[in-house]
């Protein structure tokens, strides 16, 4: 498939922001039944719900270039008891209206550490953190469902969806602790060190499973002739079209190999070095490197991602005359 990059954008900001929604929460909850020593002021929570609302607003900005009509955009809600993309067109803002809910009940709530005015806050991140594991599942299922792409159909794709927005919340969540409450640096940096993990065995067995993949189309079944050798010499047209450029990324497999190297380095060891040695070293800088360097890794893994599932039709429009 050609990788769009709106779509890679839309996909790697949200999830950041649902990632760090949840990071968010779960120190509130932790906080709230004394898992956690230190009171954490409500201002933590505001700055970054707003951190969250602003990942999500640049992931919905990156969305609309991949509308043809974005003045058009709300219809696509309009399908949702059987299209998981109304779905996530309808969760997503349901989400951001939820994060909105929980930093303001933070921010007119009790300025003190454990009190009785977090109980709003509880029940409202409950919400929006139920939200945001919908939304990973929502997109997540919007290529899972694909069955004629297989790299796709599978749960992994969720999964993984899942994994590495959660685990770039989390290092972003460090990083940002890092800078206003350096006590929760080693709860985030554990907690994201261990979600990294998870999501390289999760990205590790999808890759494993796509390489050995074997196509269920034939070029005698796209065209419908039984002969043991056809050999295609042209395409039927002088030049592209719309089948040839959106379905195709038009790459070698080198380019795709070394991206996925590229990835498999940006997102999993390099990350989580930092995240140790920053926590080692109590530096904030190395921490910041963390989430910078895992993000553009994320991208390169979406771009792979897209540009790794084969569709059927390329079997057929794979000679340009």
């Amino acid at each position: 498939m050609q990788p769009a990059f709106s779509v890679i954008f839309l996909t790697t900001l949200i999830g950041a922001g649902q990632g760090l929604f949840l990071a968010l929460y779960l120190v509130e909850v932790a906080a709230r039944f004394g898992w956690l020593a230190p009171a954490v002021d409500r201002m933590f929570y505001v700055v970054g719900t707003i951190l969250v609302i602003v990942l999500m607003i640049l992931g919905l900005i990156a969305s609309i270039f991949h509308l043809g009509r974005p003045e058009r955009g709300w219809r696509a809600a309009a399908r949702w008891r059987t299209s998981w993309l109304s779905r996530e067109i309808i969760v997503l803002p349901a989400f951001v209206g939820a994060a909105v809910l929980y930093g303001a009940a933070h921010w007119f709530g009790e300025p003190s550490g454990v009190a009785a005015g977090f109980e709003p806050t509880l029940v409202i991140g409950a919400l929006a953190a139920a939200l945001a594991l919908a939304l990973f599942l929502c997109t997540g299922m919007i290529y899972a469902c694909l069955k004629f792409l297989q790299e796709w159909a599978s749960p992994l794709t969720v999964l993984n969806y899942t994994l590495l927005g959660s685990a770039s919340g989390f290092t972003l969540a460090t990083a940002y602790a890092a800078f206003v409450v350096p006590e929760l640096v080693r709860f985030y940096a554990i907690a994201a060190l261990a979600l990294t993990a998870l999501a390289v065995l999760g990205r590790g067995a999808s890759l494993i499973r796509n390489a050995r993949l074997k196509p269920k189309s034939t070029l005698q079944t796209a065209i419908g002739i039984k002969h043991p050798r056809i050999v295609q010499k042209s395409m039927g047209m002088m030049g592209g079209s719309f089948n040839t450029r959106e379905f195709f990324h038009g790459r070698t497999r080198a380019p795709l190999r070394a991206v996925k190297w590229v990835f498999l380095l940006l997102v999993f060891p390099i990350p989580a070095a930092l995240l140790a040695l920053g926590l080692w070293q109590g530096s904030v800088p190395l921490l910041v490197a963390a989430f910078v360097l895992q993000y553009l890794g994320l991208l390169a893994e979406r771009w792979f991602f897209f540009a790794q599932a084969n569709h059927p039709q390329n079997f057929y429009y794979q000679t340009v005359a």
